[in-house]
């Protein structure tokens, strides 16, 4: 079961990450888009770190709830947003849950990824974090419906998203500042769905 200080682990994690992997992100995005995922990213996710300092939350929910408000009122761009909806949709499903488990976790994170959904409008193959994201989350309800633990199933999420973040490299993206260069955004990883990446591996070190 994950508790509210799963969640706080698993936001401080991220932050960390994101921070040790700015520039990457940041390269793959000069290479595509507008250069700034790594720096938008690492200054939400570090306010983010900071909330546990400032307050004490209640439940899951309602952190994940100040999570996304967080997110959307300080990354820049089409991330933050995208992120912020993720996190409180997360927040929505898990409202007065204490100990959240695999199936609860799953339906919390349905929920964030149809939130990027309705933000993003993107769809498997337009080459963006939901490349990742989708693949993740087939394999954790997979993993779930087989019987596997939340570990298990997180780490079988993270693996799927690494696979889905690599196979953006052959796509020609079709979405955001990207999708401008056609078949030359072809042979790039795409940043969201690197940085996606980064958030269920983070999620597999932390939440079970």
């Amino acid at each position: 079961m994950a508790t509210v200080e799963n969640f706080t682990a698993w936001v401080h994690d991220f932050a960390r990450t994101i921070a040790e992997h700015s520039e990457q992100l940041t390269d793959l995005d000069r290479a595509i888009g507008d250069g700034d995922h790594g720096s938008n990213m690492t200054r939400g996710t570090a306010r983010c770190a900071q909330l546990t300092d400032e307050q004490t939350f209640t439940g899951p929910g309602d952190y994940l709830k100040k999570v996304g408000m967080t997110l959307v009122s300080t990354v820049g761009g089409a991330s933050g947003p995208l992120y912020g909806t993720f996190f409180l949709r997360m927040a929505t499903s898990l409202t007065e849950v204490d100990d959240v488990g695999p199936e609860q976790l799953g339906t919390a994170l349905e929920a964030g990824v149809e939130g990027i959904l309705t933000r993003g409008r993107a769809e498997r193959g337009d080459a963006t974090m939901y490349d990742a994201l989708a693949p993740a989350l087939e394999s954790y309800r997979q993993a779930v419906a087989d019987g596997a633990d939340l570990a298990g199933a997180l780490a079988a999420a993270a693996k799927a998203a690494a696979e889905g973040r690599d196979a953006t490299t052959d796509m020609v993206a079709r979405k955001g500042r990207a999708s401008y260069l056609g078949d030359r955004s072809r042979g790039h990883l795409d940043p969201g769905a690197a940085s996606a990446t980064l958030l269920l591996e983070s999620a597999a070190r932390t939440l079970a």
